[in-house]
């Protein structure tokens, strides 16, 4: 079964109740059946945008300890990939995790993403092919 790749957007989203999208990240994440992927640049700008949330932190550690958000990444591999997407998507601005979840894509051949980043919408894995944005934007 193919992964889902997993952004920042989403984990913050679904850890703040205040945020408009919360119910939305809550219903995309538990509905799904495929397992999670992200990187752990996607963990540590998440830790960072839910620090003042109390036990937010905890819960994305939680999540990455028990499998349930997987880390196949390894940037150590795919370095100068990045690199090559971060040039690519310069006026977008793609930034650090963007690119390294674009990476992911080519690497485990899925396009399929939980995010609320509408520059997914412009981005492409593997060349040519679109993502599928997992979480309808407004």
């Amino acid at each position: 079964m193919q992964a889902v790749l997993l952004d920042t957007s989403v984990i913050v989203a679904w850890l703040n109740r205040r945020d408009h999208h919360h119910k939305r990240c809550v219903a995309a994440l538990s509905g799904l059946r495929q397992p999670i992927a992200t990187c752990e640049a996607v963990i540590a700008e998440s830790c960072y945008m839910v620090q003042s949330i109390p036990e937010a932190i905890d819960r994305v550690l939680a999540n990455v300890a028990d499998g349930t958000f997987q880390i196949p990444f390894q940037l150590s591999e795919c370095a100068a990939e990045v690199g090559s997407i971060l040039r690519k998507y310069r006026d977008t601005p793609a930034d650090f995790a963007d690119a390294c979840l674009i990476a992911m894509a080519n690497q485990l051949g899925t396009g399929d993403i939980l995010t609320l980043d509408s520059d997914f919408k412009h981005y492409r894995w593997r060349h040519n092919r679109a993502f599928d944005l997992l979480v309808p934007l407004d």
